[in-house]
């Protein structure tokens, strides 16, 4: 299972890379909000400079034809690097979107996914990526690890390309029960992935082992 890092800040970026463990990025309309005052462009092509893997990118147009525009233009920045987040819309366009850019070469994450048959649907259709929104799932009364199971299962029988993107996580527990029910990606916010590898009794353990090694420099050094 692979971790992205879902921000668009370049310092939140530079602060994690080091860890070794994001292999991606998501962005989406509100995180773009949060970088008040940044110019759209530039700040994508500063995230490309930084991350190595893929970077999702939410076009926001919504008649078709303005949505594959867009969805051309941001490609063009860094086809090898960028995927285009397309919203999983009622009216059947944001699949349409997703077949016609993926036959264009283009990759897609369809995105805003609550259950199972619209996540079949975006693999169907050819989507690189489908995010399921795990606590919103939560949040309608339904199950999330449900659904990010059976879609797995639906996408390995299935033989498709499309790889989950788990999104909409809330706390260090959300991740592994999104790993455990077989994600093949989880995106994390920053503040969220900075709490991961703290734990009480490993903060303990640590300051205990300090302490012995004191003790034992002082008895050696006698």
């Amino acid at each position: 299972m692979e971790m992205f890092l879902d921000t668009a800040s370049l310092e939140e970026i530079k602060a994690i890379l080091p860890w070794g463990v994001i292999t991606g990025l998501t962005t989406n309309q509100k995180i773009f909000l949060a970088e008040k005052g940044c110019n759209f462009r530039q700040r994508v092509q500063g995230i490309l400079s930084l991350i190595e893997g893929p970077v999702s990118v939410e076009v926001t147009s919504s008649s078709l034809n303005e949505l594959i525009r867009e969805a051309r233009e941001f490609a063009s920045w860094d086809n090898s690097k960028i995927v285009i987040k397309v919203p999983m819309f009622g009216d059947g366009r944001g699949l349409h979107a997703a077949s016609l850019l993926d036959k264009e070469g283009i990759k897609t994450n369809v995105t805003a996914l609550m259950s199972t048959r619209q996540v079949w649907l975006a693999a169907r259709a050819g989507a690189t990526f489908a995010s399921i929104f795990f606590n919103r799932v939560k949040d309608h009364g339904d199950d999330p690890e449900k659904v990010v199971a059976e879609s797995r299962s639906l996408i390995d029988r299935g033989n498709f390309k499309t790889k989950i993107i788990v999104g909409s996580i809330r706390k260090p527990e959300d991740v592994m029960q999104a790993a455990l029910a077989g994600a093949h990606i989880v995106t994390i916010p920053y503040k969220i992935l900075k709490q991961m590898p703290l734990h009480p009794k490993t903060e303990e353990t640590i300051a205990e082992f300090d302490r012995a090694w004191e003790e034992f420099k002082k008895a050696e050094a006698k």
